[in-house]
């Protein structure tokens, strides 16, 4: 019988650092192999994953909580015509089927251009949508002053790539598009939530073209701190004439606006 006293899991050094990170890192080891308990973990984090994938957007639930909120919206469907589809072409999530086209341009122009149109999307994961669009609508909307900000009817779009919001400005003659979309699902994030905004939108425009900020949700970037950086890129996309590449986030944390703190967590005080 052999006296071998040493544990059959072996942690990691860095596995203190695992408290500032649901990411995948010092899970020690047992023998060559990862220790059962990681390992079904990740197999649980891969499962959820693929059902965020194709998982549904549901939408009378969404026109529900936006309607509690008394925001109307426009229900509009892409070219692709099922998640199938969708995922295997992603060039039809981004163009508007020729009934949702239809819909827009037979909508009443204002006087005035939009300033902007909000195009809510399913994109790679519906989940994300269900349970952050509104919320984060809830903490963007307020810190737009309707006085400076003429804001087109809202649009939900199924089965939608991040492109697709161009179009839908477009024809609506909006001069800015803010996509918020459900983000390819990572293996500790299946509800992220990601925001595209694109000054003078059209269709053909390529990412360069776009802000993006990701990882809206509640275990990554608060609706707040979002809401905070989007206003700063809508105002200075506005006030420079630019967006994209060339408009970079300058956008003060709030965090740090609030307590005046800049430490680094990895260096200890």
């Amino acid at each position: 019988m052999s006296n071998d006293k040493r544990p059959v899991v072996a942690n990691d050094p860095w596995s203190k650092l695992r408290q500032y990170t649901p990411a995948r890192i010092a899970l020690g080891h047992s023998g060559t192999s990862l220790p059962t308990k990681p390992h079904l973990e990740f197999q649980l984090a891969h499962a959820r994953a693929r059902d965020a994938v194709h998982h549904a957007l549901d939408i009378p639930a969404l026109e529900e909580s936006l309607r509690t909120r008394g925001l109307a919206a426009v229900l509009l469907n892409s070219r692709a015509d099922s998640r199938a589809t969708y995922l295997q072409r992603p060039d039809l999530g981004r163009r508007l089927d020729e009934a949702s086209a239809r819909v827009l341009e037979n909508l009443p122009r204002p006087e005035e251009p939009y300033d902007v149109v909000f195009v809510i999307g399913d994109g790679l994961s519906a989940l994300a949508i269900e349970e952050n669009a509104a919320k984060f609508l809830d903490a963007m909307l307020p810190s737009l002053p309707k006085d400076d900000w003429h804001i087109a009817p809202l649009c939900i779009v199924k089965e939608a790539r991040v492109a697709i919001g161009d179009e839908v400005a477009e024809l609506l003659g909006a001069k800015m598009v803010v996509v918020l979309i459900g983000e390819r699902p990572g293996l500790s994030s299946p509800d992220s939530m990601g925001i595209y905004m694109t000054l003078n939108p059209r269709t053909g425009l390529t990412d360069e073209s776009r802000n993006c900020i990701s990882n809206v949700r509640p275990a990554g970037l608060s609706y707040p701190h979002a809401a905070h950086k989007l206003n700063y890129l809508m105002t200075e996309a506005r006030r420079r004439g630019l967006s994209g590449v060339m408009l970079k986030d300058e956008a003060e944390n709030l965090a740090q606006v609030s307590t005046g703190s800049h430490d680094n967590f990895l260096i200890e005080s």
